[in-house]
This record gives C-alpha cells, structure tokens and sequence, in this order.
C-alpha cells in the first residue's frame, strides 16, 4: 500500500510539475524571428538606420519652402520706434508731426501679427547635402540588413551550440552508464576470482572521470541555454528549451546541399553598405563646394500692425528676393572641402576593402564547409567502428581473453567517436551558415532542419545482446 501510495503522488507530480517546468522545445525557425524582433545588436542597428533617414530630412530645408506665423506685442516710448509704430498701425495725422510728440511720445501699444513664406531658389549645398544624406540612409538600411543577417548566423551557432551540448550531455550520461556497467561487471568477475582486483579499481577510476565529464557537460549544456537567451534578447531566467540531439547527418547534407562550393556569389549588404557610405562621401565633396557659390532666396510676407489685438488693422505685404555670396570665412570653408575630401579617400578605400572582404570570406568559407563535410563522413565511420570495437572487446572481457585496460580503452574510444561525430555534425551546420552569409544568402534557410529527426544517443550502454557480465 505504501507503495502504491508513492506511485500514486508520484504520477499527480508529473501531472502538474513536469508539463510547466518543461516548456515547448524552441525550433531554429522561432529562435530566428525572436531575434529578429528582440536581438539587441538588431534593436540598435534599426534605430542606428532610422536616425540616418531621419536625417536624410534636414538638407530640405535649403530646398523646399517654407512657411512661419510670427506674433509679439511692443509697447515703447522710443521716437522713431513710436512713429514708425504709429505709421505701420495707418494712425499717422498731421498732428503726429507736432515736434513735441515727435521728440516726447506718449506710450504706444503694437500687436505685430504676420505670416512669412520662404522659397529657396538656388542653394547647390543643399541639393548635394540632400543626395548625401539619402546615400547615408541606404548605408545604415544595408548596414541594418547586414546586422540582422549576422545576428542570424550567430543564433544558429548559439541555437546548435546549446543543441550540442545537450547532446553530449546526452552521449556522457551514456558513457556513464557504461563506465557502471563495466565496473559491475569487473567486481562480480573479482568475486568470482576470475580477475584481479585492480581491474574493479581501474573501472572505478575510469567511471568517476566520466561522471566529473559529464557534471562539466550538464553545467556547459546550461551555459549555452544562457548564451542563446541572452543573444535572443529574452530577460534574465528566461532560458529556452531546446533539443537534446543535433539532426541526423544525411538531413544535414541534405540541407547545406546547395552551399556547395558551386554556389555562386551574390550581392552582399555589407558591400552595399560600404559603397552607399562612398557615395555619400562623393556628395558631401560637393555639398562642401558648393558652400562657394551664392545662394539665391525668396521670401513673401503679410504683416498686421495693430493697437487692439492680433491680427487686426491695416495688412502690409512685402515680396523680395536675397542673394549671398561668402567670398571669405576665415578659411572654415576651405577646411569643410578638404575634410570632406579626405572622408572620400577613406570611404573608397573602406568600399574596396569590403569587396576584397567578400571575395576572401566566399572563398575561405567554401573550404571550411568543404573540410566540414569531409570530417563529418570521417567521423561517421569512426563512431561506427568505436561502437563495435567496443562491443567486441566487452565480449572478449567477459570470455577473459581481454584486459580491463583494453575494455576501458575501447569504452572511451566509443565515446570520443560519438561525441567527435556530434562535433562534425555542429561544424558543419555553422560552417553552411557562414557560407550563405558570406555568399550575401539568408542563413535562415537551415531553419529546414527543424524537420529533420533527431538522432538518440551515439553511445549505448556497455551490455551488447549476448555479453554477459560472467563467464
């Protein structure tokens, strides 16, 4: 009864507990739009691009018209202000000219009210300032793409990474498994006289390394879940559940099949970014010259001048047209085309430099995925051959015609096999997304794994069908 009592709490503390504290597994292709909304580096890239478009907006002012109220109430006893205040109100009478008043006015109230329009003619600054600031704004959207691209390719190494590294928690615990087996086995075989002690105190050695390898592993597993919450841009403790096993190596092929050193290259937003910043440079030459020429402006206005209120008495209207010229500012001018001049030999330098950057990364990220490739194939046939290395020789142990030491070598040979082959599976996941991004493609694609099946443990327990622990 007592028994059945704890199978019964048991089970309501599954019910309730486990459900909560496990959470839904979170697949690569949600990993990428989370980050895409809430990653900080692509938070800061898209403010970083809206603040150069808004600033794309300031050269219109030198451009389009432009149109004002202005309000102000005086109230003086200054002569010439008094008269002029006077004249504009319409109130000018012959009795104004009395040389006292003119010399000692009395106080006089002005509601000055009026709405000014301003039409820019010809300002070359500002029409090559406008060209500027628009190229800026396509830099930081191309910076902004590339920002979110790379956010990507990071969220698929910190997604898989912490897929990793559950898995070779996974493949340890296996190994520990094993390692307890095999030292059940070697103390039963010393009681029963068939081996010496020393192989029960090998086994015993070899099991507590695995066990301290595999409390690195779990606490390595949990470093990547915060890795990969932190790069999501998700709050402190939210941490996502992820899978316990990388996908199988033939959907991985499969997926990275057309990132194959045939793939040809495409534009690229850093690129991009690198010539419109040029571009811009280019402009802002010729919006620093053109501070050398005249400028040329209209303006309209309609004023009231009145002693009652806003917008009362008589209206005046005023047209004009204004032409500057600076011929000399103290050399400010001189040192605004040379700066800009200098910005535009570094920015064409930085263009080439990105080009030349694309043309390497395409180059060194097709034979990474290559070398990947290759190792994984290498890898699978080392796991297979650790396994049944292993399970041949705990066959022969269990006959004694082997040694502990040779059962504990081909145990760990097992284990490195399989968690090398995890390690090939990563490499070639992260190197296939390197290769789409270096290719300006969106590494997003391989959210296609998500649909793969995944693998179980690479590592199996030490008893094989027909191995026995005795002789």
């Amino acid at each position: 009864m007592a028994h059945l009592r704890r199978s019964l709490l048991a089970a309501v503390v599954l019910g309730i507990v486990g459900p909560a504290a496990a959470g839904a597994q979170l697949t690569l292709g949600e990993a990428l739009r989370e980050a895409d909304r809430g990653a900080y580096a692509n938070r800061a890239a898209a403010g970083t691009a809206a603040a150069e478009r808004a600033r794309a907006l300031a050269p219109l002012r030198g451009i389009l018209p432009s149109a004002r109220l202005e309000a102000g109430f005086v109230r003086t006893t200054d002569p010439i202000g008094a008269f002029g205040t006077t004249l504009r109100q319409r109130g000018v009478t012959p009795a104004a000219f009395d040389p006292a008043r003119l010399n000692f006015p009395a106080p006089v109230n002005n509601y000055q009210t009026g709405v000014v329009a301003e039409l820019p003619l010809f300002n070359a600054d500002a029409w090559a300032g406008r060209r500027a600031a628009r190229h800026a704004a396509d830099a930081g959207d191309a910076q902004s793409t590339w920002t979110r691209l790379g956010t990507r390719t990071d969220v698929i190494r910190a997604y898989y990474g912490a897929v990793l590294a559950a898995e070779r928690a996974t493949t340890l615990e296996a190994a520990a498994r094993a390692a307890q087996a095999h030292l059940a086995q070697a103390r039963a075989m010393v009681r029963q006289g068939l081996v010496t002690k020393s192989d029960a105190l090998l086994a015993g050695v070899r099991a507590g390394e695995v066990d301290a390898q595999l409390v690195e592993a779990r606490g390595n597993a949990a470093n990547a879940r915060r890795q990969l919450a932190m790069l999501l841009g998700r709050p402190a403790g939210d941490l996502p559940t992820v899978p316990d096993a990388l996908p199988p190596a033939e959907a991985i092929r499969a997926a990275v099949a057309r990132d194959s050193a045939l793939s040809p290259a495409g534009p690229r937003a850093d690129v991009d970014a690198a010539e419109a910043a040029r571009d811009a440079a280019r402009s802002d030459v010729l919006r620093a010259r053109g501070t050398l020429l005249p400028r040329v402006n209209s303006f309209a206005r309609y004023d009231w001048n009145a002693a009652g209120g806003a917008f009362a008495g008589q209206r005046n209207w005023t047209l004009g047209v204004m032409a500057s010229w600076s011929l000399f500012a103290g050399a400010s001018e001189l040192a605004d085309v040379r700066g800009a001049a200098g910005r535009e030999l570094a920015a064409r330098a930085q263009a080439d430099a990105a080009v030349a950057q694309a043309r390497l990364e395409a180059e060194q990220t097709r034979t990474t995925l290559d070398v990947a490739l290759q190792r994984l194939g290498i890898a699978e046939q080392g796991a297979a051959q650790g396994a049944e290395a292993h399970r041949l020789v705990a066959r022969r142990y269990g006959g004694g015609l082997a040694t502990v030491a040779e059962l504990l070598d081909a145990q760990a040979t097992e284990t490195g096999s399989a968690l090398a082959l995890t390690n090939a599976r990563y490499e070639v996941i992260t190197a296939a997304a390197a290769r789409r991004q270096a290719l300006g493609a969106d590494p997003g694609a391989l959210a296609a794994l998500d649909d793969a099946a995944r693998p179980v443990a690479a590592v199996p327990d030490a008893q094989h069908p027909n191995d026995s622990p005795s002789r």
